[in-house]
């Protein structure tokens, strides 16, 4: 997806530096009065910078308010399968907002990449996917197949009477996001990723099942059940953790009151 990355503020520079690590082939705006910057390009004026890349790029990232970022917009959406993917990010890097085009226009895919890119937290609200609350804690050995990890998922939901197409979220910590079985069977499965930052494990409070073995092997304490809790919204477990070749899951689900 061709993305362009937007700020008007010195804050939301901080965030997009971190992003650009991270998301490959972006382009980068940061508003002219803010600072000038080698990798961005400036603009003067954020609704006629939208004019002209709304129907440029597939993807524009916003740091930024989200009423300046909707009234940007606003008169130039038409429709939902052309339109391109809005997402927002405020300026603290805290969460990231499917604005536009989250489906059919890859707002939602593009919101998980931005989330796991600075450790937001993601804000996807399409009903076929805010209506699940079970999220899948996975964490496996390097180099663990993808058919592995497709196996221990679809056994470790069918012990909570779901199945694949139920999970919110696969969870694992950021270690892992280069693993290339697991990006695989998220795909299989058609389950978003969420990576949770090494740090909030250790500082988690949440009660889980320490492991020494995976504290020598990648200094946390455990991998899948504080990420199954770490990566919703008032969490429990359903499901503790349990091995099936190799990989580690453990399910929890989101006691949201409109879903029980």
């Amino acid at each position: 997806m061709r993305t362009c990355l937007i700020t008007l503020s010195p804050q939301g520079v901080n965030v997009l530096e971190k992003m650009r690590e991270k998301i490959p082939d972006v382009d980068c705006y940061v508003h002219e009065k803010v600072v000038t910057l080698p990798w961005a390009k400036k603009f003067a004026r954020v609704v006629e910078l939208t004019e002209r890349v709304f129907g440029e790029y597939e993807g524009l990232v916003y740091v930024a308010p989200c009423g300046a970022v909707t009234r940007a917009i606003a008169p130039l959406v038409t429709d939902k399968k052309t339109d391109p993917a809005v997402v927002v990010v405020d300026v603290g890097g805290r969460h990231a907002i499917s604005l536009l085009s989250g489906h059919e226009g890859g707002a939602n895919d593009l919101t998980l990449l931005v989330a796991n890119a600075i450790g937001a937290e993601p804000v996807i609200t399409t009903t076929t996917e805010a209506a699940k609350n079970l999220i899948v804690g996975v964490g496996m050995r390097r180099g663990r197949p993808a058919a592995n990890i497709v196996e221990a998922v679809t056994e470790a939901l069918a012990e909570v009477k779901a199945t694949p197409a139920d999970a919110r979220y696969l969870a694992s910590a950021d270690i892992k996001h280069d693993e290339v079985g697991l990006l695989e069977a998220g795909k299989i499965m058609n389950i978003p990723l969420r990576f949770i930052d090494g740090d909030e494990i250790r500082n988690s409070f949440r009660d889980f099942d320490h492991s020494d073995f995976v504290w020598k092997k990648v200094n946390l304490p455990a991998v899948a059940e504080p990420c199954a809790l770490l990566a919703g919204r008032r969490t429990t477990l359903v499901l503790k953790r349990k091995i099936c070749n190799g990989v580690t899951v453990a399910v929890a689900r989101e006691n949201c009151s409109s879903l029980e």
